[in-house]
């Protein structure tokens, strides 16, 4: 299982590290050089969560971002979860 979120999509982005040396200029020195450049891994915030949604009168088990979660508190369970396309709409009531 992939480390992204269900509702917006972030994955592990991939980066660099920069390790410099030296002493800077206005301190005295000749500046800072870069000696060496890595590469490292940006993870998610990745957290399986059991979610309520009243609209349904169920719970939804997803794989939320710590950023999706603050969308969730924000916005509600339902709608959003709907947009993210994980859930499908609750059938009208007819009337009759």
């Amino acid at each position: 299982m992939s480390r992204t979120c269900e509702v917006t999509g972030r994955g592990t982005q991939t980066g660099g590290n920069i390790a410099r040396r030296g002493l800077p200029k206005k301190k005295g020195g000749v500046g800072l050089r870069i000696t060496g450049r890595t590469k490292r891994k940006y993870k998610v915030n990745v957290q399986k969560k059991r979610i309520w949604v009243p609209e349904l009168g169920e719970y939804v088990t997803v794989r939320l971002s710590a950023r999706a979660l603050r969308t969730i508190t924000k916005n509600g369970a339902y709608p959003t979860l709907l947009k993210a396309g994980i859930i499908k709409p609750k059938p009208a009531k007819q009337a009759s």
